[in-house]
C-alpha cells in the first residue's frame, strides 16, 4: 500500500497560514531580533510588519519581558517553554495593553536552538473585569457598575444602618435575596441569624406553622411544641420572599407582628416577643394587588417603609460583562477548569440578549459554557442555544443602552446608529465610549473610519 503523499507548504503559504490566526506571533532569532510577525500581532501592537521587523524584541514587546536576563529569553536560551500570564506592553501607538503570553522554542534539524516564537493574546479587558470584579463594584456580593445597580448600593448601605422594614420588588432573577443579606450583613444585627422564608412554596396551613411555630397536640401531629421562623430570627433579620403570595388570614397575623413585635404560635395564645428586622420581596406589584383587593392596604404600608425596587439585567446591560466574568470566576474555582474568560463574540451576543430571566439565567448560561468549553474562553458555539437564536432581536427586546449586533460590521458587533450614538453621548470621548460599547479603543477608531464619522466642528 502506498504512503500518503502531503504537500509542504512555500513560504508565502505557511505565511498566510500564520496571518489567519487570531493569536499574535512573533519569531524571535538567539539575539532577540524579530525575525517574523503574523498579522495578528501587528493589530494587536499597532504596527506594520515592515517596522516590526527594524526592531528588536525589546522595542517591540518591552524590556520587562526581553531584556537579556529576562524569563522570555532564558526559556529560549535553555530551550524551555514559557507560560506568562500578565505581560504589560506598550504598543506602538502609545496605548497600554496587558497580553497573557507564552514562547514556543524551535530547533534546526542538528538539534540547535534557534530561536523561538512569542505567541500572545490580549487579555486587557480581562484583566480589567478582574479588577472591577473587588471593592469598587461589589457590595457584599451584589456586582454592578451601572448607575441603576450603584444607586441600589447607596440605599443599601442608607438603610444597612437602620432597623426600618425594607420592601425588596424585582423580576424573578434579579438578586432579592441577595440585596436582603447585604441588609442583614451590613447592620448591626450581622452578627446575629439570618432567616429566609419563600412564602409562595408551602400552603397555608403549613406557612402558619412554619412562621410563628405551634404547640403540641395543636393539630394532628404535632407531637412537639415547635419554635417558627420568626423566633429563630429572633436578634437578627426574617426574610418573606414572595411576600405577595401570602393569604389573607397569614396577613392579619404579619400585621399584628409588624405593629407589636410579638407573635403567638398555633394552638396557644401566649404572646412571644421577637426582636426581628423584617426584609420582604415580591416579584408582583404589591400595589396592584391592594388595588384589586387581594392585598392589605395598611400591611403594604407596614412593609413599604423603605423600598427598594431592583432593575432588570436588560436596563443595566453594562454590568454583563462584570457579571459574565464573575461567573466565570467562581464556575473555573469550582470545577477546576482552565477557562480564563469570554471572547469579543460571545460577549457581543450576551449584550444583545434581552435576559428574560435576569441575573440567574445569565449565571446559568455561564454554567452551560463550563459543560461546553474545556479551556481557554468561551466562544459562541459554548453559549446556550437560546442566546444564539436570538442574534437580532437585541434592537427589539433591549434597551438603549444594548449594543447592536451585525454581522456585516465585524466581530464587535456595532452598527453606524450606535457607534454614532454613543459617541454623542459621551462628548466624543473615544475611551469612554469604547468602555460603553465594550470593545477596545483600536476596534473603535477603526469602526469610525469604516463607518466614516467624525466628531462634529462648532
Amino acid at each position: 500500500m502506498a504512503r500518503p503523499r502531503y504537500q509542504v507548504l512555500d513560504g508565502a503559504e505557511f505565511e498566510a497560514v500564520l496571518d489567519s490566526l487570531d493569536e499574535g506571533m512573533v519569531t524571535l532569532d538567539d539575539h532577540g531580533n524579530v525575525i517574523g510577525i503574523n498579522s495578528a500581532a501587528c493589530r494587536l501592537l499597532e504596527i506594520s510588519k515592515a517596522e516590526a521587523l527594524k526592531h528588536g524584541c525589546p522595542c517591540l514587546l518591552g524590556e520587562e519581558i526581553c531584556a537579556q536576563g529576562s524569563r522570555l529569553r532564558e526559556s529560549i536560551a535553555k530551550r524551555q517553554p514559557a507560560r506568562f500570564d500578565e505581560v504589560n506592553v506598550e504598543t506602538h501607538t502609545g496605548q497600554r495593553k496587558v497580553f497573557a503570553m507564552r514562547s514556543v522554542v524551535f530547533r534546526a534539524g542538528e538539534r540547535k536552538a534557534r530561536g523561538g516564537i512569542v505567541i500572545f493574546r490580549d487579555v486587557t479587558e480581562l484583566v480589567n473585569l478582574r479588577r472591577d470584579l473587588g471593592e469598587r463594584y461589589r457590595l457584599h456580593n451584589i456586582i454592578g457598575r451601572s448607575k441603576a445597580i450603584q444607586d441600589v448600593f447607596e440605599l443599601v448601605e442608607e438603610v444597612a444602618d437602620s432597623n426600618a422594614t425594607v420592601l425588596i420588588e424585582g423580576d424573578t432573577g434579579t438578586g432579592k435575596e441577595l440585596v436582603a443579606r447585604a441588609i442583614h450583613h451590613l447592620g448591626p444585627r450581622g452578627a446575629g441569624p439570618f432567616v429566609a422564608v419563600n412564602c409562595s412554596a408551602l400552603s397555608e396551613s403549613l406557612l402558619e406553622s412554619e412562621l410563628f411555630g405551634h404547640t403540641r397536640g395543636a393539630f394532628t401531629g404535632a407531637s412537639r411544641d415547635k419554635r417558627g421562623r420568626f423566633e429563630t430570627a429572633s436578634g437578627g433579620t426574617i426574610f418573606l420572599d414572595e411576600i405577595g403570595d401570602v393569604s389573607p388570614n397569614i396577613q392579619v397575623k404579619l400585621l399584628r407582628v409588624l405593629q407589636e413585635r410579638t407573635i403567638e404560635r398555633v394552638g396557644d395564645e401566649q404572646p412571644i416577643a421577637v426582636d426581628i428586622r423584617v426584609i420582604a420581596a415580591t416579584n408582583r406589584s404589591l400595589a396592584e394587588l391592594v388595588s384589586s383587593g387581594q392585598f392589605r392596604q395598611d400591611l403594604y404600608y407596614r412593609l413599604r417603609v423603605v423600598p427598594i425596587r431592583l432593575p432588570k439585567l436588560s436596563g443595566r446591560r453594562d454590568d454583563i460583562p462584570l457579571l459574565a466574568q464573575h461567573f466565570v470566576e467562581r464556575f473555573r474555582e469550582r470545577t477546576g477548569r482552565a477557562i480564563d474568560g469570554i471572547d469579543e463574540e460571545a460577549l457581543a451576543l450576551m449584550l444583545d440578549y434581552p435576559w428574560p430571566g435576569n441575573v440567574r439565567e445569565l449565571e446559568n448560561a455561564v454554567e452551560y459554557a463550563f459543560v461546553k468549553a474545556r479551556r481557554g474562553l468561551i466562544r459562541p458555539a459554548h453559549l446556550p442555544p437560546e442566546l444564539l437564536q436570538s442574534e437580532s432581536s437585541g434592537v427589539a427586546a433591549g434597551t438603549q443602552d444594548a449594543p447592536v449586533r451585525s454581522r456585516e460590521h465585524g466581530r464587535a458587533g456595532v452598527c453606524a446608529e450606535r457607534v454614532r450614538a454613543v459617541l454623542t453621548a459621551t462628548g466624543w470621548n473615544v475611551a469612554k465610549a469604547a468602555r460603553q460599547l465594550h470593545v477596545s479603543r483600536t476596534t473603535l477608531y477603526k469602526r469610525m473610519a469604516e463607518f466614516d464619522l467624525h466628531e462634529p466642528r462648532e
